[in-house]
This record gives C-alpha cells, structure tokens and sequence, in this order.
C-alpha cells in the first residue's frame, strides 16, 4: 500500500526533506543580509579616480618614449 508523501519540493522538482528546507530557509535569510550591506561597490572614489588618471598619464608619457 502506497502513501502520499509530504515532502517539500526544490526548485528543480526534487523532493526535499525537513532538514534541507529549514536549511535552505536559512541560507537564503543569511544571502539577504549578506547583499542587504553591497552598496554598489561600482563607484570609484575621487582620489582613487586622480591616481588612475595619474598613473595613466605617466604610462602615457613612457610609451611615448618606447
């Protein structure tokens, strides 16, 4: 005599138990705060931007010469 199973189901369809769905609750909760703190992270300050830009002049210059 088959029963019905209760497991939970994973995004692929595969069955999950309780353990691996609390988990996966966790770990999700846990990758929320992680990128709650990233602020873009794309945006070069000023005076990083003045050196780059420095550092570039001169590597400019050298090539020049070479």
């Amino acid at each position: 005599m088959a029963t019905q199973g209760t497991a939970a189901k994973s995004a692929s369809g595969a069955a999950m138990s309780k353990y691996d769905v609390e988990v996966e609750a966790r770990l999700k909760k846990l990758e929320a705060q992680a990128h709650e703190k990233c602020g873009g992270g794309s945006k070069v300050s000023d005076d990083l931007a003045a050196k780059i830009e420095e550092l570039y002049d001169w590597y400019l210059s050298v090539k020049a010469r070479v």
